[in-house]
C-alpha cells in the first residue's frame, strides 16, 4: 500500500490521514464541504466564532499520540486550555452541582445532595475506573473484525455487567437522583441513552477524572486547525469542497475515488470517514456490497439528532461556567419520548457552551459567544419540518435560557440562527439526521458495529462514530487508531 484515499475531513479521518502519512502512506483527504472539521466545521458571524461542536474534549494524550508519531509535539499547533469545573449541572428548583476532579471540592457537591451517597461515589469511582481499563485501554483502539475477538472479550464484559445501564449501574451505587442523574448524563455526549447504553460507558468518568476537560484556544476548529497543519507538514494532501461521489470497485477491491467535479485518484486502499450509511448506500452503487449493506443498516438502531441555537450577546457572564448542563423537571420519561417515542417534548435538557469565559477572542470585546443544544429525536422517529417548527423551538429554548441565566437575552442578542436535524443530514449526509451515527447500545458495540475493515471488499476501511469504538472525539480517534493498525498490518502481509 503506497497510496490511499480518506474520505470525509473530520476528527476520525483527519487521525487516520495523520498515522497513514507518518507511516510513509501517500494520504489524499477528500473533504465535500468548504472546510475541514466534519461536526467539529465552524462559522464565523459579526465578529463572533461559533464551533459547531464537539466542544469537550477529554484524553488529550490520544490526540498527541497523532503528532508525537513524527517526533513533533501538538503544542506547537494547538493550545489546550483546562476547563474547570468539568461541568456545571443545575436543576429546575435552583440546584447547582459542580462537577470536576478535585476530590475535596467534589466531596462537598456530594455533601450537598446526599452525605450517604459520598461512600458510594467512591465505590463507582473503582466501578468506572475498572470498565476504563477493560473498555478504554484494552479494547478502544482494537478492530473486532470476527466474533471470536467479542467472544475473547466477553468475561471482561460479563465481570462488569455490561448488559445493565449506565443509570442502572450508578444507580446501585447512589441513591440521591440528582446524584444519579450527574453520573450517568455522559453517554448523551456519545449518542447514548442512559437508561440503555451499557454500563461500560462509565469509563467516562475515569477518562474525564484521569485526563481533565480541555478546551482549545480559539475553538474546536483551531484543534481540527493544527491536525491539518500536521498532516499537510507530513505531505499529506487536503482537498476541499469536492465531495466523492463513487468508491469505485473491480471484484473485491477498491481501486479508487471519483468526486463531484469530476476529479478520480487511483488508490491502494480507501478508508471512509463519511457517514456509514451514506458510504454503503451512495457511494458503493457499483458493488453488490454497498446495496446488501445498506439494508443490513436500515434496521439497526441510531442515536437521536440535535437542535442547537447558535447566539452572540451583549455582556460578558463570569458567572456562567464554560459547560452547563440545565436539567428539565423530568429524566428518564425526557429520554424515551427522544429515544423510543419521536416526541418533541414541551420540556427538554439542554446543554450550554460557553466558550468566551475560557476564551474571550471568540466574541468582540465586551461580548459573548454561547451555543445551547438539545436533543431531538431523529427524522426517522419525529418527520417534521425544521423549517417551521425550528423558529418555535428556538424561542422556547432562549426563553428557558432566559429564566434560568439571562433575564433579558432577547434584548442582548446580536447575532442568532439554529441547527437542525435536517442541516446534519444535508451537510453531513447523516442517516435520518442522526448526530452521532448508531446508537451505542451493547448489541451495536464492537463487533456488532460497523467493522474497521468491511467484510467483502479487502482494501475498503472505516472510522468514525459508526465503527468501533463509537463517537466522541476519544472514540473516534480511537477508531483512526485501530483502523491504521489494520491497514499498515495488511501492507506488511501484501508486501
Amino acid at each position: 500500500m503506497k497510496t490511499a484515499a480518506v474520505i470525509g475531513a473530520g476528527f476520525g479521518g483527519l487521525a487516520l490521514a495523520i498515522r497513514l502519512q507518518s507511516a510513509g502512506v501517500e494520504t489524499t483527504l477528500i473533504e465535500g464541504r468548504d472546510k475541514p472539521g466534519g461536526r467539529g466545521y465552524y462559522w464565523e458571524r459579526d465578529g463572533f466564532t461559533f464551533d459547531a461542536g464537539p466542544t469537550v474534549i477529554t484524553d488529550p494524550d490520544c490526540l498527541q499520540q497523532l503528532w508525537a508519531l513524527s517526533g513533533r509535539n501538538m503544542a506547537d499547533d494547538v493550545t489546550l486550555q483546562p476547563v474547570m469545573p468539568f461541568y456545571r449541572l443545575n436543576w429546575p428548583d435552583g440546584t447547582n452541582f459542580d462537577y470536576s476532579n478535585d476530590d475535596a471540592q467534589l466531596r462537598q457537591e456530594i455533601l450537598k445532595l446526599n452525605p450517604a451517597d459520598v461512600l458510594g461515589y467512591q465505590k463507582f469511582l473503582g466501578y468506572a475506573a475498572g470498565v476504563y481499563r477493560e473498555g478504554y485501554l484494552k479494547l478502544g483502539t482494537v478492530a473486532f473484525l470476527d466474533f471470536a475477538s467479542m467472544i475473547k472479550a466477553a468475561p471482561a464484559l460479563a465481570k462488569y455487567q455490561a448488559w445493565r445501564s449506565v443509570y442502572s449501574m450508578v444507580s446501585s451505587f447512589v441513591q440521591n437522583e440528582k446524584l444519579r442523574e450527574a453520573l450517568s448524563f455522559h453517554t448523551l455526549l456519545v449518542g447514548g441513552n442512559p437508561m440503555t447504553t451499557s454500563a461500560i460507558y462509565a469509563l467516562i468518568h475515569k477518562l474525564e477524572k484521569d485526563g481533565g476537560v480541555w478546551f482549545a484556544k480559539g475553538g474546536t476548529n483551531r484543534l481540527v486547525a493544527g491536525m491539518v497543519t500536521h498532516f499537510e507538514r507530513l505531505g499529506g494532501v487536503l482537498r476541499l469542497g469536492d465531495p466523492v461521489e463513487e468508491i469505485e470497485t473491480m471484484g473485491d477491491r477498491a481501486t479508487g475515488v471519483r468526486t463531484r467535479s469530476g476529479w478520480r485518484m487511483d488508490a491502494d486502499a480507501v478508508a471512509s470517514n463519511a457517514d456509514i450509511m451514506h458510504t454503503y448506500r451512495d457511494l458503493l452503487t457499483s458493488n453488490r456490497r454497498g446495496g446488501r449493506a445498506a439494508t443490513a443498516l436500515e434496521k439497526k438502531r441510531y442515536s437521536p439528532s440535535l437542535f442547537v441555537v447558535h447566539f452572540g450577546v451583549k455582556g460578558t457572564w463570569p458567572g456562567i461556567p464554560h459547560h452547563m448542563i440545565l436539567f428539565g423537571p423530568r429524566y428518564k420519561g425526557l429520554l424515551s419520548d427522544i429515544y423510543d417515542h419521536g416526541v418533541l417534548a414541551e420540556d427538554f435538557s439542554l446543554y450550554l457552551h460557553h466558550p468566551t469565559v475560557t476564551d474571550p477572542s471568540m466574541a468582540p470585546e465586551g461580548h459573548s459567544t454561547f451555543y445551547v443544544l438539545a436533543p431531538v429525536p431523529h427524522q426517522g422517529k419525529l418527520p417534521v419540518n425544521w423549517d417551521e417548527v425550528g423558529p418555535i423551538l428556538e424561542k422556547r429554548i432562549l426563553d428557558e435560557i432566559g429564566k434560568r441565566l439571562i433575564p433579558d437575552i432577547h434584548e442582548r442578542i446580536v447575532t442568532k440562527f439554529h441547527y437542525t436535524p435536517a442541516d446534519f443530514g444535508q451537510d453531513l449526509n447523516a442517516h435520518l439526521g442522526s448526530a452521532f451515527s448508531l446508537e451505542p447500545t451493547l448489541t451495536q458495540s464492537a463487533w456488532f458495529r460497523v467493522h474497521n475493515r468491511d467484510d467483502a471488499i479487502s482494501n475498503m476501511y472505516f472510522v468514525g462514530a459508526g465503527t468501533h469504538p463509537g463517537a466522541g472525539i476519544p472514540g473516534v480517534v480511537g477508531s483512526a487508531k485501530a483502523t491504521a493498525g489494520l491497514m499498515l498490518e495488511d501492507r506488511s502481509k501484501n508486501a
